[in-house]
């Protein structure tokens, strides 16, 4: 039987593929050998010390890089699959010797787990851990080099716990991510007459609150301290269900009954990467303060002036009790660059004359994608 005109076509396309694949292998493998050798040259370890990964990790760069493939990106693949794949050539280089250790709040299938992945790839290592506090402590303990955890969601507004564990550490925000939300009602039953209680964390309850208003009215709602445990106890219960993600449907292996129940679709959770490092100007950044204002009529005015003499944008302000008093709050304020641009370095130095108290809690590359 001959060869149609399109079996050889499709033969010459598989060709093509497959010498394409071999390029790619190769570069890839040349391109970790690069990085292994910039380690080495920028970075050098004195005699008798090792290296660890953290001294390799330069989030500006890697921002630099992602921004860069992004700008050249013509598809057909879109730029959000084109970041993912780049991520994970840099996780795959980065992790040649040792994986970066990355604490998140657990236990395994969280969104937060969701958002150390889509920051530093899959070749790193995950380490979950039962509280927000916990992660901190994980950190400052040098038992993982970075953290990342929850700060704000775009329905339910702040998460305070980290807020209030910024006052009180000296860790920094060295990176910002941004996840898309989406919860789904996970369960083992076959509908939802057979659900008696949902069990989530308090935020995503929250977000799915009219969802669940409208649909499962009267059913019992419980709080736990994360999505995962929620779906573990889902699992485990008749009657039980949760609202996770993907993630820890597959962990546990539940049903997506419902997919998608939040309220808003836009429903996104920013996440900041918290360590001890100090990142460069990538270019497009984002300054982290934590100020207190004296106690004088118009004392919050002029706190704020020295951001708009120096022409630096402010994208988000909150206050928190400073803990230190009755009565006495901080204000948590966001800013449009990096602490080494000359009118954010301006700025900083009137708002230290201004604030009864100012603190730079990170300068880092905002969010990609």
């Amino acid at each position: 039987m001959s060869e149609s005109s399109d079996d050889r076509r499709l033969s010459e396309i598989r060709r093509q593929i497959d010498s394409i694949d071999a390029q790619l292998q190769e570069l890839i493998n040349e391109r970790a050998r690069l990085a292994r050798e910039v380690g080495q040259t920028k970075y050098p370890q004195p005699a008798g010390l090792s290296s660890t990964p953290r001294d390799y990790y330069r989030p500006e760069r890697e921002a630099e890089i992602l921004r860069a493939a992004v700008a050249r990106n013509t598809g057909p693949l879109k730029d959000e699959e084109i970041v993912r794949l780049f991520r994970e050539v840099m996780s795959a280089c980065l992790s040649q010797q040792e994986p970066l250790k990355v604490a998140f709040l657990g236990p395994e299938g969280t969104f937060s787990q969701a958002a150390v992945l889509k920051q530093f790839g899959h070749s790193v290592r995950t380490l979950a851990a039962p509280s927000i506090e916990e992660v901190f402590h994980d950190v400052a303990a040098g038992i993982a080099d970075f953290g990342v955890v929850p700060v704000e969601n775009s329905t339910e507004g702040t998460v305070s716990t980290t807020l209030d564990m910024l006052v009180t550490t000296p860790l920094s925000i060295s990176g910002e991510v941004e996840l898309r939300i989406r919860q789904h009602l996970l369960a083992r039953v076959d509908s939802l007459a057979g659900v008696q209680r949902v069990y989530s964390h308090q935020q995503s309850l929250a977000q799915c609150r009219a969802w669940l208003e409208q649909r499962l009215p009267g059913v019992e709602q419980v709080a736990v301290a994360s999505n995962a445990e929620a779906a573990r106890l889902a699992a485990e219960e008749i009657g039980a269900a949760a609202i996770a993600g993907d993630t820890a449907a597959e962990i546990y292996r539940l049903e997506i009954l419902m997919p998608n129940i939040e309220d808003r679709p836009d429903n996104t959770t920013r996440f900041v990467v918290i360590g001890r490092e100090a990142p460069g100007p990538s270019g497009r950044d984002k300054t982290s303060l934590l100020l207190s204002s004296r106690h004088a009529a118009g004392a919050l005015q002029e706190l704020l002036y020295p951001l708009s003499q120096h022409d630096v944008s402010m994208t988000r302000i909150e206050s928190r009790p400073s803990r230190r008093g009755k009565w006495d709050y901080v204000f948590f304020v966001d800013v449009e660059g990096h602490r080494d641009d000359p009118n954010v370095a301006a700025a900083l130095r009137d708002l230290e004359k201004a604030a009864a108290w100012c603190r730079v809690l990170g300068s880092y590359p905002a969010a990609i994608l």
